[in-house]
């Protein structure tokens, strides 16, 4: 076939048609893998070290245990590719870790308050005993 001077060959177009079609799918593919949740994995991370540091373990030990299995989890979930579940999973590791590190510190605080109304009872005493009890 010749059109205005130039011969069209229907191979060559369907040729070109698939590897345009094919190009044009490649990117669409490649723009649409989500990235791994880097930066979630780092703070769950940052935030179990920071519990392990202050101590959690003596406190609250599943709360940081379910932090460690949570982390492990979305990694493996990245190596997967199953970015949303890493990322639902690197948050909840997160917030496992800053449970821990809170109940730690509400029970260390509960620990220092029973140890300062000891010691305000024991004052009491010794006021009594000094002054002859008639406080």
């Amino acid at each position: 076939m010749i059109k205005s001077g130039k011969t069209i060959c229907p191979v060559g177009r369907t040729l070109r048609l698939l590897i345009g079609g094919s190009i044009v799918f490649m990117l669409a593919a490649c723009a649409s893998a989500p990235m791994p949740p880097t930066a979630e994995i780092q703070a769950a991370e940052l935030a179990i070290t920071s519990a392990e540091q202050e101590r959690v373990t003596d406190y609250a030990p599943q709360e940081l245990r379910q932090a460690r299995e949570k982390l492990g989890a979305a990694q493996i979930a990245v190596q997967r590719e199953e970015m949303d579940l890493a990322l639902r999973l690197a948050h909840e590791s997160r917030v496992s870790a800053e449970l821990a590190s809170a109940r730690a510190a509400s029970m260390k605080a509960r620990e220092v308050n029973e140890q300062m109304q000891d010691g305000i009872e024991t004052l009491q005493q010794e006021i009594r005993r000094n002054t002859g009890g008639s406080q």
